[in-house]
């Protein structure tokens, strides 16, 4: 159980890069959208975010709770549905997906109101809440300029 929960809390080992585990995770994400993940139908995206979601809650607070931290930095699922979530319906431009990554990565790293408060939620869903809200404010801003460009 401990090593899945390492497996998927980690996004599959990439939360232990040795630098900016975060933003690795977050780049490799973005790349999987551009991709891959961009052909699903916008439910079955929806859908696999969602189950990111559940599963990062649990993974993060099982790797997290191994590790003794609140909020490890190897703990990077949170990350990946975060930036999903700040892709979805996003044309799967080079420039969308960036501005998508480059918008999640600027609310995750500043957490402006309020996202910083989530972070007080216990367990897994701290660390996942704060970065679901991120990629929801990157992808609002996304679209957003879609609609009015």
């Amino acid at each position: 159980m401990k090593l899945l929960s390492r497996i998927l809390a980690t996004f599959f080992w990439t939360g232990e890069f040795p630098i900016v585990p975060g933003t690795v995770t977050s780049f490799a994400a973005a790349l999987l959208y551009k991709a891959i993940l961009f052909r699903l139908s916008g439910p079955l995206f929806a859908g696999l975010i969602v189950i990111a979601f559940f599963v990062g809650v649990a993974a993060a607070g099982v790797h997290a709770r191994t590790l003794g931290a609140k909020d490890p930095r190897p703990v990077t699922i949170d990350e990946a549905c975060g930036q999903w979530i700040a892709c979805f319906l996003v044309p799967p431009t080079w420039g969308l997906t960036a501005a998508a990554f480059f918008l999640f990565r600027a609310f995750d790293i500043l957490k402006p109101f309020p996202i910083r408060r989530l972070e007080r939620l216990p367990g897994g869903w701290g660390i996942m809440a704060d970065d679901v809200l991120a990629g929801i404010f990157a992808g609002i801003l996304v679209q957003a300029y879609l609609l009015f460009r």
